[in-house]
């Protein structure tokens, strides 16, 4: 019997969704979809629930988790009610990252396809997605009016990186599974920063996939995106420490978005402001 998901991650990107995605797939009582970020419930509402359920058939009696890793759902304006509408009290997740270094890891990966402003400070300034995917609250508050808080795991980005294992277990916890012990494998970065190898190249791979997912063809985009050969020919790897974003960049995303830290903290409980070396 075809089941629809009881756990979905909700953003942001560039947070560790990748990551965890890769890692949850092998746990053998998690299913989840061989695409990561299907958009349902943002650009695809319109396909039905009966494609949406289609995309879990594979779930089987031995995984009481069945999941979806969706990056974008914690900004679109209707996803969490249409989520509350189509699933039965699901379990949801965010992991929260320093918005200026999401950010900074979003223009980077648009540039590598030949996107946005080749000026960092300008696509702040132009490109809506930059700051907006960094509203965090905001996201919450909306999904909070629909779903219970203690359905929402509240997990932050620096914990990953210091500590995948003990990142891992609060997840597992929260969706009651078992502990998976993780491998060298998994505590490497899965896609690491990188440049195109061909501009012109990334971008026509990158049209390509959008267009093979808007025909319905989301399992192949997500079995080229996994493949560790696709990215080695597509991109190289850079050394972001030597890469930084200027004071004056920095300055004005902590001014747009000091009131979603402080609401982080005071409504959602979450002491990020000092990790994150905001004043």
């Amino acid at each position: 019997m075809t089941r629809l998901p009881n756990f979905l991650y909700i953003g942001p990107d560039k947070a560790g969704s990748s990551w965890l995605h890769e890692t949850l797939i092998r746990h053998p009582e998690v299913y989840l979809t061989p695409a990561k970020d299907l958009y349902y419930f943002d650009r695809y509402y319109d396909r039905g629930t009966e494609w949406y359920a289609d995309q879990f058939r594979g779930a089987t009696d031995s995984q009481p988790i069945v999941g979806e890793i969706c990056q974008d759902y914690l900004f679109h304006p209707e996803a969490s009610a249409r989520i509350a509408k189509t699933l039965e009290d699901p379990q949801l997740m965010v992991s929260l990252r320093d918005p200026v270094e999401r950010a900074w890891s979003s223009w980077l990966y648009a540039r590598k396809h030949g996107m946005w402003p080749a000026d960092f400070g300008e696509a702040l300034r132009s490109v809506e997605e930059l700051l907006g995917h960094s509203r965090y609250a905001t996201g919450l508050d909306r999904f909070t009016t629909h779903h219970d808080r203690d359905r929402i795991h509240i997990a932050v980005f620096d914990d990953l990186v210091a500590d995948p294992q003990a990142f891992l277990d609060a997840t597992t916890d929260f969706l009651g599974v078992a502990t998976m012990p993780l491998t060298e494998d998994d505590l490497a970065a899965k896609l690491p920063a990188a440049k195109a190898r061909s501009l012109m190249v990334a971008n026509a791979a990158r049209r390509t996939a959008d267009w093979v997912r808007e025909h319905d063809g989301a399992r192949l985009v997500g079995a080229v995106k996994r493949s560790r050969l696709a990215h080695r020919l597509l991109y190289q790897p850079i050394d972001k420490s030597s890469v930084r974003p200027d004071q004056a960049s920095v300055d004005y995303i902590r001014e747009q978005l000091d009131d979603e830290v402080t609401r982080i903290e005071n409504v959602y409980g979450v002491a990020v402001r000092e990790r994150w070396g905001w004043r």
